[in-house]
């Protein structure tokens, strides 16, 4: 039975969410604020965190940050207002997906059941066979260090950054459709937007690209999806 720790300042949607989440089969364990949420991360080990966005003091980004110091177990952010959305997607630590309040717990259980799985099956034996070095031009990725490098310099990547980067590079020189990174990379029962794909390009830019706004390695293919090449010439066509 998994162990799901919920992080809202609101008692009210603590409770509601906990009650379904029992209903529906898990064990929970609460917190109202950021410095809660490092305590009963530490004493119950949950194996998934609902982390509300917007909490006072220490917000839901600074949680994450301080939550993925010392805990591997996939995280969903909760958030009530829509703009932010770019914000928590592009800036995060290792978020696994998101929902925005007010939410059906139906679609919660949906996006709790879908990340769990992913995270079981990345933590299942017998794939090592996946775990070779890729290399595309001066950029090598070490997928069995989860490590990355361009031009020898050593490059730090979120997990997305880096799952979204490694199917990019498995298929290098090839244009990969929107769809096919959603399923591959975020997978096949995602529920979630689009936009996300397009904010981790952008943001994986930022750190691999010498200049972000004229990408030499990830280029766009508008309307189709992306391709990754050895750096070249600038992309006049980027998302």
């Amino acid at each position: 039975m998994a162990t799901i720790l919920v992080v809202d300042d609101d008692r009210l949607m603590r409770r509601s969410v906990s009650i379904g989440l029992r209903d529906a089969g898990y064990s929970t364990a609460t917190a109202g604020s950021g410095e809660e949420a490092l305590a009963k991360a530490r004493a119950v080990q949950p194996q998934l965190v609902l982390l509300d966005i917007g909490l006072p003091g220490m917000d839901g980004l600074e949680t994450m940050r301080a939550l993925r110091q010392s805990f591997d177990a996939p995280i969903i952010f909760v958030t009530a207002r829509r703009r932010e959305l770019d914000e928590i997607v592009g800036l995060e630590l290792g978020a696994d997906d998101y929902v925005t309040k007010p939410f059906d717990i139906d679609v919660l259980l949906a996006r709790v059941r879908a990340v769990l799985r992913r995270a079981s099956a990345s933590g299942e034996p017998g794939s090592r066979t996946d775990l070779s070095n890729l290399i595309v031009g001066d950029l090598e990725l070490d997928r069995s260090a989860h490590q990355v490098t361009v031009g020898g310099k050593a490059v730090k990547l979120t997990p997305r950054e880096f799952q979204l980067l490694a199917y990019l590079a498995s298929r290098a020189g090839e244009v990969v459709p929107l769809d096919e990174i959603l399923k591959n990379v975020w997978g096949a029962d995602w529920v979630g937007e689009t936009q996300t794909v397009y904010v981790h390009v952008r943001w994986l830019r930022t750190k691999i690209e010498e200049d972000a706004a004229r990408p030499r390695r990830i280029h766009t293919v508008r309307g189709v999806g992306y391709r990754l090449t050895p750096a070249g010439k600038d992309s006049s066509d980027v998302a």
